[in-house]
């Protein structure tokens, strides 16, 4: 089982690695846009992040 988890976190880092240092100009406007969005809309997009991906877990597993 700890397999998967570090397995599911190096995923995790490369895939959020890849905007930076592919596309840094657009990754920092793209985290200025995000930063300036209200809180509720945050914990919204937040929310259904979280949701997708259990989603996504239940149907693999």
């Amino acid at each position: 089982m700890s397999d998967a988890i570090w397995l599911a976190l190096a995923m995790v880092l490369i895939i959020e690695g890849l905007g930076p240092m592919l596309f840094p100009n657009k990754w920092q406007h793209y985290i200025q846009q995000l930063a300036a969005q209200p809180p509720s809309q945050l914990r919204t997009m937040g929310g259904i992040m979280v949701i997708i991906g259990t989603v996504t877990l239940f149907y693999l597993f």
